[in-house]
Parts: C-alpha cells; structure tokens; sequence
C-alpha cells in the first residue's frame, strides 16, 4: 500500500487592491471628517496646544474665531486631503507588508498588526505629515487675526511656510505623527480583537458566529478609545507643528525637546491633554465605519460593479 501524498500548504496569494475598497474607504472617511470628525480634532488640538484651557475654555477660543466655522478650520483642504488619501496608502502597504509577513511564517494575526503598523508609517510620511501640519497650523495661527490684522488664506500660509522652511517646514511634526500612527494602528488592532473576544464570550458567539452592529461599534470603540493612551505623543505632535507663541519653548524643537518643554511647564497632566475629545474621536470614526458601512458598500458596488472585499 502506497503512503499518503504529503498535502501541500495553500499557496499564499496577495490580496488584491481594488478602486471599489479605496472608494469606500475614502467616502466613509470623507464623511466622517465633514460631519463630527473635524470639529473634535479642532477641540483636541485647541487643548494640546493650549495646555492652560480646560474643555470649556477650549470650545469658548474656538468659537471666539469664527463662530460654529472655527470647528472646522483645517478642513478644506486639508482634513479632505488626508480623509481621502491615507485610506489608500493604507490598504496598499498595508496589503503588501501583510503578505510579506506571512511570507515569513507570521500568523494571521501578527501578519494584520505588522501590515497595520507598516501601512500607519507610510500614512504619516506620504500624507498625513504635511496635512496635520496644515492643519494645526490652521487651527493655532489665530494670534494675527487677535492682533487685528487680516490672518492670511489657507494657500497663502502654505506657500509662506514653504517659502520660508521648504519641505521640513510642511512636514514639522512627521516624525511625531509616525510614531502616533505606529502604535495607534498596532493597539487599535490588538485592542479591538481582546475587545471582541470579550464581547464573543458574553454573547455567546464564540464560534464564528456574526456579529451584530452594535457588538462591532462596541469591540472598535474600545480599542480606538483604549489605544488613546498614546496621547502624549499626539500633544508632542500639535506642540511641534504649533503656532503658539511662546518665548520660553526651544526654538528647533524635536520629539524629545517637546516632551521636556511640556513636561516641565504642565506636567504629566499636560501630556494628556485633549485626551477626551480624542476618545470622542475615535468612537465616531467607529461608528461611521462600520454602522454606515454596510450601507456605503452597498452603494460602492452598484456604483463600480465590483464587489467590496475591505473590512470596515
């Protein structure tokens, strides 16, 4: 009797990048930042980059600025700019560093974290450093406009910055918003997961069985509202692309001169300012992805005639 062929392991293919996943990843963050998102990250920033201001004193600065409109300085162009592009940074190297991974004999769930934290720092360097640094540009250059001359346009602000620093000066703070985007997407991921199991035991659904809208939004939740313990490093970041003026804070500031300078005048406290209205943030991120992304995929597919394979 003849021995059993050995059975060969599933090939291992790449997933495939599809216009139908990048266009409901960049619709559901469009939405998201137009709506809600917008005006917590003006919030978030307002406090990080004036540690002195509570919640109240916050939301009095903004409005002092231009009324319901100063919620959503940065916005155009932007938010819109980062909404729609980091989606697509993010499935392609994400796409490729997970392959990689498992390429490698990582296990699914080390291959989705690493794709997760490779596709973050690509995130930070190819969009979203220049536009958090527009935007927090944005939301702190209100001194001119107290002094009582015209505060510049959006255009005209970058193209000073540009003039004056180059390609350094729009991308102040990358490094910073690398980090955050590292340990964000590798804690959001871990997070989420612990979360969902959790959820899974409680419910009962421990083998496999679907989830309900409101169990997913609770499980992301979580883990986007528990990964704000990098909130230091998201005030490091506003401190190095802000406009405040202050004689004491180092001129060329790095991550770890920032970190003094704010340790130093506010303490361990100052570190985790905004911290509220980043949870807040990411809950709503939450719940436009997944209670409007069935909806939204339904939408896309009709649209594209493809169907939408991203998770959401």
């Amino acid at each position: 009797m003849s021995a059993p062929a050995n059975v060969a392991p599933p090939k291992l293919e790449k997933k495939p990048v599809k216009f139908s996943n990048l266009l409901l990843g960049a619709g559901l963050n469009m939405f998201e930042v137009t709506t809600l998102g917008q005006p917590l990250e003006v919030v978030k920033t307002t406090m990080a980059a004036n540690r002195a201001d509570g919640f109240g004193g916050a939301i009095s600065r903004i409005w002092g600025r231009g009324g319901v409109l100063g919620f959503y300085q940065g916005l155009i162009p932007w938010a819109w700019i980062e909404a729609s592009t980091k989606g697509a940074v993010l499935l392609f190297v994400a796409s490729e560093a997970e392959f990689y991974a498992k390429s490698f004999g990582a296990p699914n769930f080390v291959a989705g974290i690493s794709g997760g934290m490779v596709g973050g720092l690509a995130q930070a360097y190819a969009t979203m450093g220049f536009c958090t640094c527009m935007k927090t540009v944005e939301i702190t250059k209100h001194k001119v406009a107290a002094a009582g001359m015209k505060p510049p346009g959006t255009m005209e602000t970058f193209m000073d910055i540009w003039r004056r620093e180059g390609l350094a000066g729009i991308n102040k703070g990358v490094n910073a918003v690398a980090v955050r985007q590292v340990t964000n997407w590798g804690s959001r991921f871990g997070l989420s997961r612990v979360a969902e199991t959790g959820i899974r035991r409680v419910t009962g659904k421990e083998h496999g069985e679907k989830l309900g809208v409101m169990e997913k939004i609770i499980a992301s939740a979580l883990g986007g509202g528990l990964s704000a313990w990098n909130q230091p490093i998201e005030v490091i970041r506003v401190e190095m692309q802000s406009k405040t003026e202050d004689p004491n804070r180092p001129k060329k500031l790095t991550v770890a001169k920032a970190a003094k300078y704010i340790y130093e005048n506010n303490g361990v406290k100052g570190l985790y300012r905004g911290v509220a209205p980043r949870i807040g943030l990411g809950v709503w991120q939450t719940v436009c992805m997944v209670a409007l992304g069935d909806i939204a995929k339904e939408a896309v597919e009709k649209l594209t005639g493809e169907e939408v394979t991203a998770k959401h």
